[in-house]
């Protein structure tokens, strides 16, 4: 079963809540799709990390010998990305776009398209089972693709280690990455918090999980901050016919738990959050 973690916004706690569900599980393949800003393996770092190169694009290089500095290129990028140093144009493969325009038309044909590479991709093992997640490289692009490919990863490593739960932390939003981390998966949990840009970015979230499914949940984290719009949350859960599977309070042990480098779970197993975590664990899996 594939199980992922979404939520419109950053800051609702996804990810604490993701990884305290993990650490329920006796045998999980652990999957952080936030290839942008990947932090699962903060909390469950892995042993035994496989790392391999993932090449998200191309960027352009100048060959020195070959170029007669006319100018050309930097007169043509719209990025910005060509500069010059010490006399010479250069390529600064950060805000270097990959469009290949200087490429094509560079009169010495002093400029090549090499790949990107410098992205990483992990495979590893972890308390809990395995973990994968990728990293892309500043100013990288192609997010959803990586996406793509770290589940496919996951997927390969569920059926050759024989374990059948995947859990997957998804990215904020609801871009390509959002498409790329529910295209597939049987369930959604959605977590959002009781702010008005959290129900508005959980509306939208729900509005497109809905089109790629029926199996969707809400937790409500740190709901007694904002009961008024806690009631608004529900009341657009039930219009909805999707079910709160778990209102969860402000708790400063999440804080301390994180600090500790463990999950809620982990940290105090008899407090009431983690209590309502395994609750919501039990609807989810057993439903």
């Amino acid at each position: 079963m594939e199980i992922a973690f979404l939520s419109g916004k950053g800051g609702t706690g996804k990810s604490s809540i993701c990884a305290a569900f993990i650490s329920i599980a006796k045998n999980v393949i652990a999957v952080d799709c936030d290839v942008d800003a990947a932090n699962l393996y903060l909390i469950f770092p892995p042993k035994n990390t496989i790392e391999t190169n993932y090449i998200s694009g191309k960027n352009a290089i100048i060959h020195q010998d070959k170029c007669t500095q006319c100018g050309l290129c930097k007169e043509l990028c719209q990025f910005d990305a060509i500069n010059i140093a010490e006399g010479k144009f250069e390529v600064d493969s950060i805000s270097c776009d990959g469009c290949a325009l200087c490429f094509r038309k560079c009169p010495t044909k002093a400029i090549e398209m090499v790949d990107s590479d410098d992205s990483k991709l992990y495979f590893g093992d972890f308390r809990n089972g395995s973990i994968i997640y990728g990293r892309l490289s500043p100013g990288e692009e192609n997010s959803g693709k990586f996406i793509s490919v770290v589940r496919s990863l996951a997927r390969e490593k569920s059926k050759e280690l024989g374990i059948e739960d995947i859990i997957i932390d998804g990215p904020p939003g609801i871009g390509c990455p959002f498409m790329s981390t529910i295209t597939g998966v049987d369930k959604v949990v959605v977590v959002t918090e009781p702010s008005m840009s959290g129900l508005v970015d959980l509306k939208r979230s729900i509005d497109v999980a809905q089109s790629f499914m029926q199996e969707i949940y809400v937790i409500i984290n740190k709901y007694d901050l904002n009961p008024e719009v806690t009631n608004q949350i529900k009341e657009y859960c039930l219009e909805k016919n999707i079910e709160i599977i778990a209102f969860l309070p402000f708790d400063k042990e999440v804080v301390d738990a994180m600090i500790n480098g463990q999950t809620i779970i982990e940290y105090n197993s008899e407090s009431d959050i983690s209590n309502r975590i395994r609750e919501a664990y039990q609807i989810v899996f057993k439903s």
